[in-house]
């Protein structure tokens, strides 16, 4: 038995789904369209229209006419008062959404609905807030070459203008709405490429950012595949910045295309493989903390506790405890009541993952829960725990992006900070232990722009997230976020 689908998921996904650009939805301009599967069956969910340079030129445009003509002329309490509209009807539309997001997703519904959908309303609520809060400073200068000559000096932030923003499948509502909230409350327009697996709530979303009254061209959204319309957009020569969240390797490829064109300002999300670290004194919440750190969302997160490192002395009990947990895991399908683990979101994520199966396998490591696919329709992947691994095998080193976890055991602290650190990549990072001074002790030897301590996956609108390393440049959310989004501009007079 399955969830009920609401009539108006039953109608959106029944017709193909065109372009948003300009206020007005259209047809790729070659004609082209592709399916998104349900990852459930493989089977195709909905058709939707292909986007390419063409069409992303156009968004670029009516983007470029928007942020010249009615965008700019708004006072920012009107911006305001938009973004925060469209987090309400986020919220007025939030069964919706998330079916639509376990549909193409292949998330359980209740996971969408509970935390999906409301932190994406929370973090428009969050930027309208900061809308009217955009502000400059005065500075007093003195100029040694020019003495007693008087200056007044301030400064000002002022948008970038049109900005490109691509998203991934793993989170794509959320990721909708990390990128346009504090783009639209510092007064860019967008041009948003959603994932070509998951593009379905990002086409709802331009249904409701036009409810919500937005002048035309201010969001446009055009979905497409990363080679052509991704590229088109990182490498255009009228778009001012591109945020992009992603995989390293496609994130280098976007910092390429900017030094080929015009040099456009970055804002990276990039991989991960983040250590989750259980002391001795932990309590016993730690064994629920770890598997939730790694099965959160099937594994596919960016900043899931994939490198599980536990104290010698709770090392036997803690592991078997998170594989207990493992194979205890309800999969189903998402929109199926009592799921607990849907499908991976494709195919090609499906042989991805277990093709590090594989390798961990000849490589000499053991599964103590899971180490393959589960059942034979859909991209399911068993939550696996693997011991016995190497610090130099390929599921150690590299970003599996799956239900996969590789538990080791250490001694101390002085050794398990250059263990954790030990890695191209410094997203998160989770600590367990009763004492806090080591844990603040031990987040600060950690390079990674999230440390969480006796908890793990906790976000908020307010918190920057981000990372070091090759993990990415920049911050989302929080006040550090609008930075990104703006320049500032000194401005002197010689009084």
């Amino acid at each position: 038995m399955t969830v009920t689908l609401d009539r108006n998921v039953e109608n959106f996904i029944g017709i193909p789904r065109q372009l948003f650009i300009n206020g007005q939805w259209t047809d790729a301009a070659s004609g082209k369209t592709f399916e998104t599967p349900n990852p459930a069956t493989g089977e195709t969910l909905a058709r939707i229209a292909e986007g390419d340079a063409e069409d992303i030129d156009r968004a670029v445009r009516a983007a470029r006419a928007a942020f010249d003509g009615p965008w700019s002329r708004m006072t920012p309490s009107e911006r305001g008062r938009i973004i925060w509209r469209i987090g309400d009807l986020i919220l007025e539309h939030a069964d919706e959404l998330a079916q639509l997001e376990s549909l193409d997703n292949g998330k359980p519904y209740g996971v969408a609905q509970a935390a999906d959908v409301p932190l994406a309303a929370d973090l428009f609520h969050y930027m309208a807030g900061w809308a009217t809060k955009i502000e400059g400073s005065t500075i007093s200068i003195s100029v040694p070459y020019m003495p007693g000559v008087n200056f007044h000096s301030y400064t000002l932030r002022e948008p970038l203008g049109v900005v490109g923003q691509i998203i991934p499948w793993n989170f794509p509502l959320l990721m909708a709405a990390w990128k346009l909230g504090p783009a639209l409350a510092t007064g860019n327009c967008v041009v948003l490429k959603p994932a070509e697996q998951t593009p379905l709530t990002a086409l709802r979303l331009a249904e409701l950012i036009a409810a919500a009254g937005m002048p035309d061209g201010v969001v446009n959204v055009v979905p497409g595949f990363g080679e052509t319309a991704g590229a088109a957009l990182a490498a255009h020569n009228d778009v001012d910045k591109v945020a992009f969240t992603g995989s390293t390797e496609v994130g280098k490829l976007i910092v390429a295309a900017s030094g080929a064109s015009n040099l456009k300002k970055l804002t990276l999300e990039l991989g991960g493989k983040s250590p989750n670290i259980v002391f001795d004194d932990a309590d016993d919440s730690a064994i629920e903390g770890a598997a939730n750190a790694i099965f959160f969302n099937h594994g596919q997160c960016c900043v899931a506790g994939s490198r599980l490192f536990v104290q010698q002395g709770r090392y036997d009990e803690v592991v078997d405890g998170v594989a207990e947990i493992a194979k205890s895991i309800k999969m189903g399908p998402g929109m199926e009541p009592g799921t607990q683990m849907g499908p991976l979101v494709s195919e090609e994520q499906f042989r991805r993952v277990t093709g590090y199966l594989e390798s961990g396998k000849s490589d000499g490591a053991t599964a103590l829960a899971g180490g393959g696919r589960h059942g034979d329709r859909g991209y399911f992947v068993e939550p696996t725990v693997l011991t016995g691994t190497r610090p130099d095998m390929k599921v150690v080193r590299e970003e599996i992006f799956g239900p996969v976890l590789v538990a080791s055991p250490f001694t101390d602290l002085d050794e398990i900070a250059g263990i954790a650190n030990d890695s191209q990549y410094g997203l998160g990072a989770g600590i367990w232990t009763r004492d806090i001074s080591k844990a603040h002790a031990l987040a600060k030897k950690l390079r990674a722009g999230t440390v969480w301590i006796n908890c793990y996956n906790v976000f908020d609108a307010a918190l920057p997230f981000g990372g070091y390393k090759q993990s990415g440049w920049g911050r989302e959310m929080g006040h550090q976020a609008l930075e990104a989004y703006t320049e500032v501009k000194a401005v002197t007079t010689q009084l």
